[in-house]
């Protein structure tokens, strides 16, 4: 298999200035590559019986250890979850735990991720691995308590409830008289084409109609979204709203293009017949979250299923860079990640198809698979080195086009 063409490949179609900006990440070390690979990764993942033979749960199909942050939910409450379901579909319950522990392995080798605590990559998958077994087995689909939550976590969950509206909008808005519009800064957006804004603004008035308080989606602003590894290049735009009224009541919106999940095809379980790939990714997040993202919505661009939610900002999200030392702080963080997975599996048991909270305690129950597990977890890891080394050698050789040739609005 030609790695790099199978990634070109996949990649084709997208915003060439979001997708060069996607490959320069994927060029800097092993970590980003995997996560802007989870195609190639399901591709290349060998169905072992622990893959092929575990109850189905509702997966989130990309789960690594930067898809797991704060946001805030339709009561306004901060809550810590996993937080992408682009990928996510019916699948035996050890596929989002192998991409799991494969990140932590390829984090620790890349990201020098306990590197300075006398924790081998086996001992922190055993760690994530025995608290996702343990809250399994407890049968209860539990949540974050944010009471007693410690650090990182409790740092993420202080960062967005201290947050204030305003200091949000400051930070990703340009101010003028009582008027906001979106600071384009080719980092975390770009400017939209003529076309481009008055699509979005054509669809969110029909989507405000429908609404209880349709005032409160006129739209201010359309812009380029950039945020993400995997998804970078896929349409996808931030809404500026009145929201509660300008200037400080403004609301930012992420408008995303869904796609098939990468999983598709290569899992062993019967898939249901959803109405397009956005009532997928929605009606799955609603099943697995403990509550679910503000403005949570599938809907239809020009006859293009996006998903609409609130902007949840890329610096709510766990990075490798905040954990590492001490060890509690890693080990905490790991326990908390394998306790989400487990109460998300629960939590959306027995629901079309999926196998029911008996099925899943007796499958946590089993001590057989564990260390497969894990074994497969390194083995995959060894292949994403190998990968990446491959695709960082075309990117030095200029197969992999890391320019975009212009401001693509």
């Amino acid at each position: 298999m030609n790695i790099v063409k199978k990634i070109l490949r996949f990649n084709e179609g997208r915003d060439p200035v979001r997708l060069a900006m996607k490959y320069q990440a994927m060029r800097t070390d092993p970590f980003v590559f995997l996560r802007g690979t989870c195609h190639l990764f399901h591709a290349r993942l060998p169905v072992t019986s622990e893959l092929r033979k575990a109850p189905a749960v509702w997966t989130c199909g990309d789960l690594h250890l930067e898809n797991f942050g704060s946001y805030k939910g339709d009561s306004r409450q901060v809550q810590f979850d996993i937080n992408d379901f682009d990928e996510s579909l019916l699948a035996p319950a050890t596929w989002d735990l192998v991409r799991l522990l494969t990140s932590v392995v390829v984090g620790r080798q890349s990201r020098s991720l306990g590197r300075r605590v006398a924790s081998s990559s086996r001992q922190l998958c055993e760690v994530l691995l025995h608290a996702y077994v343990q809250a399994l087995v407890d049968g209860k689909a539990r949540w974050v308590d944010r009471d007693t939550a410690r650090p990182p976590v409790s740092d993420l969950l202080q960062a967005v409830r201290g947050r204030s509206r305003p200091e949000f909008l400051d930070s990703r808005t340009a101010l003028k008289g009582r008027q906001r519009r979106i600071r384009v800064d080719g980092h975390k957006a770009l400017k939209a084409g003529e076309d481009e804004q008055e699509k979005v603004r054509a669809f969110m008035t029909g989507f405000a109609r429908e609404q209880s308080r349709p005032r409160f989606f006129d739209v201010l602003d359309v812009a380029r979204r950039i945020a993400g590894t995997g998804s970078l290049g896929v349409e996808r735009y931030i809404v500026l709203v009145r929201g509660k009224g300008s200037p400080d009541g403004n609301y930012l919106l992420d408008l995303k293009k869904a796609l098939p999940s990468s999983l598709q095809g290569h899992v062993p379980t019967v898939q249901p017949a959803w109405p397009d790939e956005a009532h997928r990714i929605v009606a799955i997040q609603q099943r697995m979250q403990a509550a679910s993202m503000a403005f949570l919505h599938a809907v239809r661009l020009e006859d293009t299923p996006f998903v609409l939610r609130a902007l949840l900002p890329s610096e709510d999200r766990v990075t490798l860079s905040q954990v590492g030392r001490p060890v509690a702080r890693l080990q905490q963080l790991l326990v908390v990640m394998g306790q989400c997975l487990a109460w998300a599996q629960l939590r959306s048991s027995g629901r079309g198809g999926a196998a029911t909270a008996d099925e899943l305690i007796a499958f946590g129950q089993q001590a057989k698979w564990q260390g497969r597990l894990i074994d497969l977890a390194h083995a995959c890891a060894e292949e994403v080195q190998t990968d990446w080394a491959c695709f960082a050698k075309a990117c030095d050789d200029g197969v992999v086009p890391l320019s975009g040739g212009g401001s693509g609005a």
